[in-house]
């Protein structure tokens, strides 16, 4: 009853304008804005005619803050940079995360900023540190589809500038494999992104799966950052090569 009570003051609010942490925590906000480059001032002129201002908002964990990568290797970043290499637009990137938050915290989070309602595109990459930290798998039930509401009023109340991303799976790393059970690891969070997918295709927003490219990180070690544990500068290209068409999509 407390999160329903929440989510209502949340969206009203909208309207009316650690070992137990999966790691270290992080910095939880940050914007950064790009542009596309013009070839000269006759151009630019042109150009600019035409140019829109899209903003971007990303909500997470630390697979969004980008623990262990720098500032532009994060899959935010690198989801603007190559939206700025196909469109002719002025873009920034909001993100609201940290590392270790549960649905609670980023839910908490959300609406303590109350962030606008402008954004064009809205991405959700959430749950990892429910299953982590031990939660009940009811809490995630119960409060995904909360912060998947957020993310639609946050996207112009449009479930359409939305996107829901899948859980990576940790298991696949040198600490996944050397802290608890991988294979209960691994079949959790399959459980978690079958609710994510399943909630998601019932209520026609889209998702997008990245969970396979995580478990290439024992094969592939480039896939896993220095920390052992979360994705490098790498996966996170892969997801956008996955995620930049949907993007663009939704944008165009």
């Amino acid at each position: 009853m407390r999160k329903i009570i929440a989510f209502i003051c949340c969206v009203f609010l909208l309207l009316s304008c650690s070992s137990s942490n999966l790691v270290s925590e992080n910095n939880t906000h940050s914007e950064i804005t790009d542009s596309s480059e013009m070839d000269d001032d006759n151009n630019q002129d042109d150009s600019n005619e035409n140019s829109t201002d899209l903003k971007i908002l990303s909500l997470g964990d630390s697979y969004t803050i980008g623990e262990s990568v720098c500032l532009s290797c994060r899959f935010p970043v690198q989801l603007k940079d190559s939206l700025v290499n196909n469109l002719n637009s002025t873009i920034s990137v909001d993100i609201i995360a940290q590392t270790g938050w549960t649905t609670t915290k980023l839910f908490d989070a959300i609406v303590e900023e109350n962030p606008p309602l402008y954004h064009d595109l809205v991405t959700l990459l959430i749950g990892v540190n429910n299953q982590f930290q031990g939660k009940p798998f009811s809490l995630y039930e119960q409060e995904f589809p909360l912060l998947v509401n957020q993310a639609i009023a946050l996207g112009q109340n449009d479930k359409n500038n939305v996107i829901v991303i899948s859980i990576p799976d940790y298991a696949f790393t040198p600490y996944g494999q050397n802290n608890g059970n991988a294979e209960i690891t691994s079949s959790e969070i399959d459980a978690y992104n079958t609710f994510a997918e399943n909630y998601c295709t019932e209520n026609d927003i889209t998702f997008v799966y990245i969970t396979d490219i995580t478990r290439q990180g024992l094969i592939d070690t480039d896939l896993v950052a220095s920390d052992n544990l979360h994705p490098s500068e790498l996966a996170y290209t892969r997801f956008v090569e996955r995620l930049l068409p949907v993007a663009i999509e939704k944008i165009e």
